[in-house]
């Protein structure tokens, strides 16, 4: 039997704030998901399910990636981390958030 097929995407967004985002992402998802792990620098939040998302921050800013077991999953996912880091980042605007596939 083969292993299941993870689909992963990342996106940039430019900030100075970048390390604050990250935390805040972390913190926030770590109530419902224990084992969100964080440092200043770098996130991952497992999901479950074959779901997660990683979360990558330096001076210039921050890399975001979230990994599905399906298209579907893997555009809802993109939604839901866009969508909160618009939340926490509302002083700023980041523009678009543009994903790409990672392969």
């Amino acid at each position: 039997m083969s292993d299941p097929v993870t689909l992963t995407s990342e996106a940039r967004v430019e900030t100075p704030n970048a390390s604050r985002y990250l935390t805040q992402l972390c913190k926030h998802w770590s109530h419902k998901f224990p084992e969100t792990a964080f440092s200043p620098e770098r996130g991952t939040v497992p999901f479950g399910d074959g779901r997660a998302a990683a979360f990558e921050a330096d001076p210039d800013g921050l890399t975001l990636r979230v990994s599905a077991p399906d298209l579907e999953t893997l555009t809802r996912m993109q939604g839901v981390v866009a969508e909160h880091l618009a939340r926490f980042a509302f002083r700023e605007d980041l523009g678009g958030i543009a994903w790409t596939r990672v392969v």
